[in-house]
C-alpha cells in the first residue's frame, strides 16, 4: 500500500448556502487578490461522517459524537430504578472521563467522540451498577481506548486535553474548498404568502427576508496518509480500504446540507483526480490562483486543463509527485468513480 493517497475534486455548486458564517452569508475567502467561495472543511468533514453513505458502508464503526452521553447515562440509570442522587453522581464519574464537566450536571462541556468500543463498555458498566447497586471503581472507570474501530475518529481524529494518551492523528487532511473563480454573493429578497389572508383589508405579504446565496465551481483537495490510517484502527487492512472507499465516494458525492430545502444544490464531482505514492503531498490549488474564466470551451473545462497543466509542470520540475493516477472525467466522459476507489484501495 502507497504511504499517501491525494484526491484533487471539481465540483460545480448552483446557486446555494451551503456553509454560513456568522452572519448567515456564503463562506468566503481571498486567493489570488480576488474572493471566492468557499465550503470550510469542517463543514465537509461533517456532511461525510454522518451521510447515509458511510452509514450503510461502515455500520458499527462510526463513532458518536456529543456533549450529552452523560445526560443519556442518567436518565438510562434512572429508568433502571437508581436515586437521582446516584444516577447524577455514577453519570458524572463516567461521563468525567472523556472531559470536563459542567457544574452540577453530567454533560460534557465540550463535544467528545465516542468510539463504538468505549460506548459497549459504558453501557456495559451502566448495566452493571443498576444491578450492582454501588458506585463505579477505578477500573471499571478506565472506559477509554488507544485502539478502536471508528473509521470517523480514526480519519478526523479526536483530542482529549485532558488525557492525551487516547488522542487520535486524524489520517486524513482536508483542505477548505475554494470556488476557482471570483465570486460575488448575491441577496435574494423574499416574501411568503398568508394562504387565509383573502385580501380584503390587508394585501400585503405575511412574511418579508432576505438570504444569501452564490454559485461556484469548487477545487477540493484531500491527503490521507494510509500507513496511519490503518494504524489508527488497528492494522484492520479489510476496514482501512471499506475507510478509504467510503471517504472517497462521500468527498465525490455528498453535499454540505447548508439551506438544501431552499436551494437544492446537491451537486456530484465533474472530474476526481486520484494520485498514490510515497512523496511528500501537495495541493494543487496553485493552479486556480489566477481566476479561470469561463471563455471557450467554458470554466469547468479550463479548470481541468489548468489543474492537469499544474499537475504535469509539478513533474517536470520536482519529478513524478506520485507513483500512480487514475482520473474521473465527466465531461469526456472518461473513468469511473468505481475505478478511482478500485485504484485507491489496491
Amino acid at each position: 500500500m502507497s504511504r499517501f493517497v491525494q484526491l484533487h475534486l471539481l465540483t460545480s455548486y448552483p446557486p446555494a448556502n451551503l456553509n454560513r458564517d456568522d452572519l448567515g452569508r456564503p463562506k468566503t475567502a481571498v486567493m489570488g487578490g480576488e474572493t471566492r467561495l468557499r465550503i470550510s472543511s469542517q463543514s465537509l468533514k461533517r456532511a461525510w461522517r454522518t451521510s447515509d453513505l458511510f452509514k450503510a458502508a461502515l455500520d458499527g464503526h462510526l463513532g458518536t459524537r456529543t456533549k450529552n452521553l452523560g445526560e443519556e447515562i442518567r436518565q438510562t440509570l434512572l429508568e433502571k430504578g437508581v436515586s437521582e442522587k446516584r444516577a447524577l453522581e455514577w453519570a458524572r464519574a463516567i461521563a468525567g472521563r472523556f472531559g470536563a464537566l459542567k457544574k452540577e450536571s453530567a454533560e460534557i462541556e465540550q463535544l467528545a467522540h465516542f468510539s463504538p468500543e468505549e460506548r459497549a463498555a459504558i453501557d456495559g458498566l451502566v448495566n452493571t451498577l443498576a444491578e450492582r447497586g454501588s458506585e463505579p471503581t477505578a477500573a471499571e472507570l478506565e472506559l477509554l481506548r488507544e485502539r478502536h474501530s471508528a473509521v470517523d475518529i480514526a480519519l478526523f481524529g479526536r483530542m482529549l486535553a485532558a488525557t492525551p494518551r487516547y488522542n487520535t492523528e486524524a489520517a486524513a487532511q482536508v483542505a477548505h474548498a475554494l470556488s476557482v473563480h471570483q465570486v460575488t454573493v448575491e441577496d435574494d429578497f423574499f416574501t411568503a404568502v398568508d394562504d387565509l389572508n383573502q385580501g380584503l383589508d390587508d394585501v400585503g405579504a405575511g412574511h418579508m427576508g432576505e438570504t444569501e446565496f452564490a454559485a461556484g465551481l469548487f477545487y477540493l483537495y484531500l491527503c490521507i496518509d494510509c500507513e496511519l490510517l490503518q494504524e489508527n484502527l488497528g492494522d484492520q487492512t479489510p476496514l482501512t480500504a471499506k475507510a478509504l472507499a467510503a471517504l472517497v465516494e462521500a468527498a465525490a458525492t455528498v453535499a454540505p446540507t447548508g439551506k438544501q430545502n431552499s436551494f437544492a444544490s446537491r451537486a456530484r464531482a465533474s472530474y476526481l483526480l486520484a494520485e498514490k505514492g510515497d512523496q511528500q503531498p501537495r495541493s494543487l490549488s496553485v493552479a486556480f490562483l489566477k481566476p479561470i474564466a469561463g471563455s471557450g470551451e467554458g470554466m469547468l473545462a479550463n479548470a481541468i486543463v489548468a489543474l492537469e497543466r499544474t499537475r504535469a509542470n509539478m513533474d517536470e520540475v520536482y519529478g513524478p509527485c506520485a507513483d500512480g493516477v487514475c482520473v474521473m472525467d465527466t465531461t469526456q466522459p472518461a473513468g469511473s468513480l468505481r475505478q478511482v476507489i478500485d485504484f485507491v484501495t489496491a
